[in-house]
């Protein structure tokens, strides 16, 4: 992801790109993964508190994934994300590849942005929605874990179907000191929102927020939390925010009926950084994210 803020001009600008087998795992719901990638791009500008306006798609691809059936599919999905997300298309581009790809740029326009790498020690750590589901929802894809009918449609839709906090937008500048939307994991996500400043923090892992189905299943131990919840694609909004915000919040979470969650707080030394139990026992996860390898 590039992102990308003109202050003298209010211009912000992000771009990602999905390749198929990496991003997403194959193009047989072609409408899904259209769904999936768009959110997630325009996630970047909503998560810095910004309303995309503008977005250009370019396409990658060969007549066996880009038939007509399949167009007509990408059109429909894109139409209905445009309208549910107040969006225009402005162009793209189409070239001729053995391998599928997507290219999209969002365009949003606006004074100021909330930051990354702006938390203050002392910060509330909050998330919204609940972590985990995405992951879930891809172990079922991959047939590596499977439940009734109703449990595997749940998870499928969870991973196909992030909920982009788009109500919040306003609201984001006026609380947040820094934030970032959760794409490659809680651990990897946070470290990188405060990684250019000597601090550190505790999250507690009792406070991290998981859906009703993911909690039974982890009651059922067929899950485990702490190797669930920082696996990436929730495409949550992870920010800080000063501790005389916390009535302002709660205030906004009831008024939008948006789950916000205090999972924890900044502190000094990054070097100390660590994730403590809900006992007070350091602990590790097993999976802390995804890290690229280009940066």
């Amino acid at each position: 992801m590039m992102f990308f803020f003109d202050k003298k001009n209010h211009l912000i600008i992000s771009v990602d790109t999905y390749n198929e087998g990496i991003h997403f795992l194959n193009f047989k719901k072609p409408e899904l993964v259209l769904k999936k990638i768009f959110r997630s791009s325009i996630s970047d500008l909503i998560c810095k508190g910004v309303y995309p306006k503008y977005y250009f798609i370019s396409v990658s691809g060969n007549e066996k994934n880009l038939n007509n059936l399949n167009l007509k599919k990408i059109t429909k999905s894109l139409k209905q994300e445009q309208k549910k997300y107040k969006i225009f298309l402005g162009g793209g581009d189409t070239t001729f590849s053995n391998k599928l790809s997507f290219s999209i740029l969002s365009v949003g326009f606006s004074k100021n942005i909330v930051k990354r790498n702006n938390a203050k020690i002392h910060d509330d750590i909050y998330v919204t929605g609940n972590l985990g589901d995405s992951y879930v929802g891809l172990l079922v894809l991959n047939k590596k874990i499977k439940f009734n009918y109703n449990l595997n449609d749940y998870f499928e839709k969870k991973y196909y179907l992030p909920d982009i906090k788009y109500s919040l937008v306003k609201k984001l500048k006026n609380i947040a000191n820094t934030s970032i939307d959760i794409s490659d994991g809680l651990i990897a996500d946070l470290n990188k929102l405060i990684n250019n400043q000597n601090l550190s923090y505790n999250i507690f892992l009792k406070d991290i927020p998981i859906s009703k189905n993911l909690s039974l299943l982890i009651k059922s131990k067929k899950l485990s939390k702490k190797n669930i919840v920082s696996r990436g694609d929730d495409y949550e909004i992870l920010f800080t925010a000063s501790k005389q915000k916390r009535n302002i919040i709660k205030n906004i979470s009831r008024l939008t009926k948006i789950k916000i969650t205090r999972i924890g707080y900044i502190k000094k030394n990054l070097s100390k950084s660590n994730v403590i139990s809900s006992t007070g026992s350091k602990i590790s996860f097993k999976n802390e994210g995804y890290f690229h390898t280009f940066d």
